[in-house]
């Protein structure tokens, strides 16, 4: 399924800046939203008109982790399908099973550090 509308949820500026160019170098047809309040990402979500095909989040954020913030988004049934990747800076060794543990029906992605890493995930996904 090509995915036209993403939503990217990071509390990191620069992390966030980096993600919106390799969607770019990427060349795929999709409009990337960000966020980088997960308290207010959610909110959004829940009154939007559109909701986005795919939402990557980060897991390391105040106020709200990505863990708490998934628990949230499967409250609201409106939400429950949206596929979510999270795109943090442990490695999937670590995260693939504590997320299994946690019964979060989420994919993991280790943060790539270079450029042409994120391109090439993106390009496989989107």
């Amino acid at each position: 399924m090509p995915y036209k509308n993403i939503l990217l949820i990071d509390d990191d500026s620069d992390d966030t800046q980096f993600f919106l160019e390799a969607v770019q170098e990427a060349g795929k047809e999709a409009v990337c939203h960000t966020a980088l309040n997960p308290l207010k990402a959610l909110e959004d979500l829940e009154n939007a008109e559109q909701l986005p095909d795919i939402i990557f989040l980060d897991y390391n954020m105040p106020a709200v982790n990505g863990l708490e913030f998934l628990k949230r988004m499967g409250q609201i049934e409106r939400l429950k399908n949206i596929e979510v990747i999270v795109l943090s800076t442990p490695p999937e060794e670590v995260m693939v099973p504590w997320l299994d543990r946690n019964n979060i029906r989420a994919k993991y992605i280790s943060k790539p550090v270079h450029m042409e890493e994120l391109k090439q995930i993106l390009e496989e996904l989107l």
